[in-house]
């Protein structure tokens, strides 16, 4: 029997099958899983699965996982060395990020839209709780947004509290299968609800002495969207660690950049102090952003140092 993994927390999963609707299972002992590869959870949220019932123990067991169609994966919190698959069967992964209350580093959101970009899956960045934002924190969303606007991204300013951008952001998850992510505190949550009514996710507000959000989702979990999709709450993370990376293809990675790579005079441009390069041209007549150059710097160093 096919199902749907719509939950896992590490040894449990929820699972819903057409004929039944939701059902617990567990992984069965000799599950066939793909050797090449390597994650710390062998079965992810939005795997699509074979399942079927222990007949001793009355209990459903995952069998199989059939094949994905991509997945998104980051470093494992447990093993660097290891890759942790957030979710797979995508069609749009979501960046929910914050100007203020909290902020959202630019690092992060870099990271997670390389990873995006590795893996194929089309990025939306929502900035949210827009209804929070002074004069200059207005400035900031909208220089922001010009700059990944120029880069190649969709971005959405949306508030859940007054209801701005809340449509747009309904449009753009009508019939997909959608990944949020972000930093603890950014409102995932508190959209969630406002997309799927009676749903009532557990909200926390920002602590006043850190600036921080606390945990609130604490394991990956898929939910249905009225009139067709399905959103995948992810807990909040601190950093997005990259992952099967090398410094060589990172660039290709960032689409401004992409654009710009084929004119670097030598083929092996890495794009740092090399004569003839076009990125560092790019720079220069702002077809690339300093923010946008910094984060490339950042990752490529700490792919360097992660082996």
């Amino acid at each position: 029997m096919e199902g749907l993994v719509y939950k896992s927390t590490g040894s449990w999963y929820q699972v819903h099958i057409a004929a039944q609707g939701m059902v617990p299972a567990r992984i069965k002992g000799r599950m066939k899983v793909d050797k090449s590869i390597s994650s710390t959870n062998p079965v992810a949220v939005g795997d699509k699965v074979q399942i079927e019932k222990d007949p001793q123990q009355e209990d459903w067991m995952i069998t199989h996982i059939l094949d994905r169609e991509n997945y998104i994966a980051r470093v494992s919190p447990h093993n660097r060395h290891q890759k942790h698959i957030v979710a797979s069967n995508l069609d749009l992964a979501v960046m929910i990020a914050t100007i203020a209350h909290p902020a959202t580093s630019l690092g992060f959101i870099d990271r997670f839209l390389v990873t995006a970009e590795a893996y194929h899956i089309p990025t939306l960045i929502a900035f949210n709780k827009t209804d929070l934002l002074n004069d200059e924190g207005t400035g900031m969303l909208d220089y922001l947004s010009q700059v990944y606007t120029d880069a190649g991204y969709d971005v959405l300013p949306v508030s859940a509290v007054d209801g701005s951008g809340m449509n747009e952001l309904r449009a753009a998850l009508a019939g997909k299968t959608a990944l949020f992510s972000g930093h603890s505190g950014v409102g995932k949550s508190t959209l969630i609800n406002e997309l799927v009514p009676d749903l009532n996710l557990r909200t926390d507000v920002i602590s006043d002495y850190s600036g921080k959000g606390q945990h609130t989702t604490t394991f990956a979990e898929m939910f249905d969207l009225p009139g067709g999709g399905h959103i995948i709450d992810t807990p909040g993370v601190k950093e997005f660690g990259i992952i099967d990376m090398e410094q060589d293809e990172l660039a290709g990675y960032f689409p401004e950049m992409r654009r710009l790579m084929h004119a670097c005079k030598f083929n092996n441009c890495q794009h740092i102090n090399e004569p003839g390069c076009a990125v560092k041209h790019g720079l220069e007549t702002h077809e690339v952003s300093p923010e946008r150059y910094i984060s490339y710097q950042s990752i490529r160093e700490s792919i360097e140092k992660q082996w």
